[in-house]
């Protein structure tokens, strides 16, 4: 089972963005991102939700609840 840090990298090499321009286009820190990608931190609720708008699924999707 793919954790929720997976996901978000998953989704994110998938259109082939940095971490860097990730974090511009969703308003959230760089460092951030890199902390949920290797699982060090689980995102606010809020970060869910502005990642599952960005990629297009459900925050459902990203915390592994469902596989779309």
């Amino acid at each position: 089972m793919e954790t929720l840090g997976e996901r978000i990298k998953m989704l994110r090499e998938s259109v082939n963005l940095s971490q860097m321009e990730l974090s511009r286009r969703v308003d959230i820190s760089q460092s951030a991102i890199a902390r949920y990608e290797l699982n060090k931190t689980e995102p606010k609720a809020s970060d869910i939700v502005k990642l599952a708008e960005f990629f297009g699924v459900s925050a459902d999707y990203l915390l592994g609840l469902s596989e779309t």
